[in-house]
C-alpha cells in the first residue's frame, strides 16, 4: 500500500490537536535577535511590500470552509522569513534582499493566479513581473543605492543557491514556506520540532559543487522530509486543486463580468476582494459565479470521483499539479571521521535512508482519483 493513502484530507486536518502559534518565536529561530539584520526595517515598511500583508500564504485557503487553517500567514510573513535564513546563513546583503523581494509580484490568493493562467504544474507565472516592479519603483531603489546596492543584484533570487534552487533541493523559500504551512494547514510542526530540525542545517556543497541547505543528522533529515512530503501530500490531493482552481475561475469570471479588475488583483487585499464580492455578485445577476462563489465559501466536503459529473449540478477538477517535496542533502553518515579532509561528505537523504527512499517514491506515485468535484449550491 502507498504511504500517503491512509491520508485522506479529513485524516490530515484532524489528527493533530489545536496550538497557539507565536510567529515571533518562529522567527526568533530563523534568525536570532542578537543577529537579526536591522536594514530589513526599512524595506519592509515600503508599500510595495506592506502591499503582501494582505496575501495570504495559503492560495486564498483562509477564505472557505472545506479548510480549518489554524492562522493566517501572511506572503510578508513569508518573504520576511526567507529573509531571515538566507541572512542566518550567507550574512551577505543582496541574497537577502533578493530573498525579501522575490514574491513581490504576487497577486491576490498567491498561486490561484497560476491556476487562472493554466500553470497549475509549475506555478511560476506570478514571479514574471518581478524584476519590473522592482526596477520602477523609487522609494525602493532609493534604499538599494543607501545600501550601495542595485536592482540587477536583487531582482532574480534564483542566482542564489540557498535563496532558490530546483525541487528537490532544500532552498531558503522552500524551507520557509514549509513551516507555516505545516504550522497553519494541519498543525504538524511544533515550535519544538521546528528548532530541531533548523538546528540541523548548515551549508553543504551538492553534486554541482554548488551551495545547498543540508542537514549534519540523518534522522533530524528524515524527520524534515517526512514533514515536508505530508505538507506536499496535502497539496496534491484533489480538494487542494479543486479549491485552488475553483477561486481562478472566480477570479476570471469576476474580472469577466466587470466586477474586479487586473489591477485590483495587485493592489486590494484578499479581505477587499472578497467583500467586493460578497457585494457584487447577487447584484450582478451573474447565476454562474454566484453558484460557485457560494460553494467556494461554504464547502466542507468534495467527491472523490473516476469521471466528471454533469456540469450544471457539479464543479469538477480533473488536474496535474506541482510536486512539492525534498530529498536534501545530509552529511554522509558511512564516511568515517578519519576520511574528512575538510569538506564535508555529504549525499543525498534518498541513497543513504530506506525511510526517506519510501516516504519519497510513495509521495511522487501517489494519485488521487482522477476527479474531485463538489455540487454547486
Amino acid at each position: 500500500m502507498n504511504y500517503f493513502t491512509p491520508y485522506d484530507w479529513q485524516t490530515m486536518l484532524i489528527q493533530h490537536a489545536p496550538v497557539k502559534y507565536d510567529i515571533s518565536e518562529y522567527f526568533e529561530i530563523l534568525c536570532p535577535h542578537s543577529d537579526y539584520p536591522s536594514f530589513l526595517d526599512r524595506y519592509i515598511e515600503l508599500p510595495v511590500l506592506q502591499r503582501l500583508a494582505g496575501i495570504g500564504l495559503l492560495c486564498g485557503t483562509d477564505w472557505t470552509k472545506l479548510y480549518k487553517n489554524r492562522f493566517y500567514y501572511s506572503r510578508l510573513d513569508h518573504s520576511k522569513g526567507v529573509a531571515l535564513i538566507v541572512w542566518h546563513f550567507t550574512h551577505d546583503k543582496a541574497q537577502t534582499l533578493a530573498g525579501l523581494l522575490h514574491d513581490i509580484s504576487t497577486p491576490v490568493f498567491s498561486h490561484v493566479s497560476d491556476f487562472r493562467k493554466g500553470d497549475a504544474l509549475t506555478q511560476t507565472a506570478t514571479e514574471e513581473p518581478t524584476a519590473r516592479i522592482i526596477r520602477a519603483d523609487k522609494a525602493l531603489n532609493q534604499l538599494l543605492a543607501e545600501d550601495g546596492l542595485t536592482a540587477a543584484q536583487v531582482e532574480d533570487y534564483h542566482i542564489y543557491p540557498i535563496a532558490d534552487n530546483e525541487i528537490p533541493q532544500l532552498s531558503a523559500d522552500r524551507l520557509e514556506y514549509m513551516f507555516p504551512s505545516g504550522m497553519a494547514l494541519d498543525g504538524s510542526w511544533t515550535m519544538e520540532e521546528i528548532r530541531h530540525c533548523y538546528n540541523d542545517i548548515t551549508v553543504l556543497k551538492n553534486e554541482d559543487g554548488k551551495d545547498e541547505l543540508g542537514f549534519r543528522t540523518l534522522e533530524i533529515a528524515e524527520l524534515y522530509c517526512e514533514h515536508f512530503c505530508m505538507i506536499g501530500h496535502i497539496l496534491q490531493l484533489n480538494e487542494n486543486k479543486l479549491t485552488l482552481h475553483m477561486l481562478g475561475q472566480i477570479m476570471n469570471l469576476a474580472e469577466k463580468a466587470g466586477l474586479l479588475t487586473e489591477k485590483d488583483f495587485m493592489t486590494l487585499s484578499e479581505k477587499e476582494v472578497m467583500e467586493r464580492l460578497d457585494d457584487s455578485i447577487i447584484k450582478s445577476g451573474n447565476d454562474i459565479l454566484s453558484r460557485i462563489y457560494h460553494t467556494f465559501r461554504t464547502m466542507t466536503s468534495i467527491e472523490h470521483t473516476d469521471r466528471a459529473l454533469p456540469e450544471n449540478e457539479y464543479f469538477c477538477v480533473n488536474l496535474k499539479v506541482k510536486q512539492r517535496y525534498i530529498n536534501p542533502l545530509v552529511i554522509d553518515p558511512r564516511v568515517k571521521p578519519e576520511d574528512d579532509t575538510g569538506i564535508k561528505p555529504c549525499t543525498r537523504l534518498y541513497d543513504v535512508s530506506a525511510k526517506a527512499r519510501r516516504i519519497i517514491d510513495d509521495f511522487k506515485t501517489y494519485q488521487d482519483t482522477a476527479y474531485g468535484c463538489v455540487k454547486l449550491v
